[in-house]
């Protein structure tokens, strides 16, 4: 997929999509750092068990002097950081009404799932521009373009503005050889989504979906191995729907 030998950072690498964006690059090739709070010693494990190379470094990716250091420490240990995959993101559980959230709550959410990104595109952006290339890759979510039920609103705002700051980064950074897409995926069977809702909430979202089947980490990891190579070098600014046909987008 044209990603052998570079370097990949993933944010919430060690569980649900992350983890499988972290399995998926390092199978085409790439060196990837597994950035998340949870240690991520089982997906380094796996990908080294299956010939891939990767290192799990554990960080609040919503605080300031965690990211810059974790930064630092994946470019003296695997070198500077060519593709970045901003996953990292708290569920909406529980569901809270607006009118019921304290201002920390709101806060703590959109600093987990909005300003981490800036801040790891900050963090890797200079490398990137003295390189001449580079890709940034941001996970939105399909809830942005669907009626979603209450109790939401905090994570539909923080994935639009994901894929709001991709698409606003792209002209800035394309004269740099940098691309900077966003991904909306509909929702997948991870472990928080099972928690969030089970097995019952997965059947209702597949039912609005035109591909009757209920998606997998794996069908968005591909779709960002693709972003990540030479091959996408003419895409930049674009949000890309991976939702099996349950939103329409004009």
């Amino acid at each position: 997929m044209g990603v052998d030998g570079k370097v990949a950072l993933v944010t919430g690498g060690a569980n649900g999509i992350g983890r499988a964006i972290a399995t998926r690059l390092a199978a085409d090739g790439a060196t990837v750092a597994v950035v998340d709070l949870a240690p991520g010693d089982d997906v380094v494990a796996e990908i080294t068990a299956n010939g891939g190379t990767a290192k799990a470094y554990q960080a609040d990716v919503s605080k300031e002097d965690q990211v810059v250091n974790a930064v630092k420490a994946i470019v003296d240990e695997l070198g500077p950081v060519q593709v970045l995959v901003n996953n990292a993101g708290l569920h909406p559980d529980p569901p809270t009404l607006i009118r019921e959230m304290t201002f920390d709550f709101w806060h703590k959410h959109l600093a987990v799932d909005l300003d981490s990104m800036f801040l790891f595109i900050r963090a890797v952006l200079p490398a990137m521009e003295e390189a001449g290339w580079g890709r940034i890759i941001n996970l939105s979510s399909a809830s942005v373009y669907a009626v979603t039920p209450a109790g939401g609103a905090h994570y539909v705002a923080a994935k639009a503005a994901a894929g709001a700051l991709a698409t606003g980064l792209a002209v800035e950074v394309a004269d740099y050889g940098i691309t900077s897409n966003a991904i909306a995926p509909s929702t997948v069977r991870t472990p928080g989504a099972l928690h969030l809702g089970g097995d019952a909430m997965l059947d209702a979202v597949k039912a609005t979906q035109a591909i009757k089947k209920i998606m997998e980490p794996t069908d968005i990891a591909g779709l960002v191995s693709f972003l990540a190579s030479d091959d996408a070098a003419m895409i930049t600014g674009q949000v890309l729907h991976v939702d099996a046909g349950a939103t329409r987008v004009n």
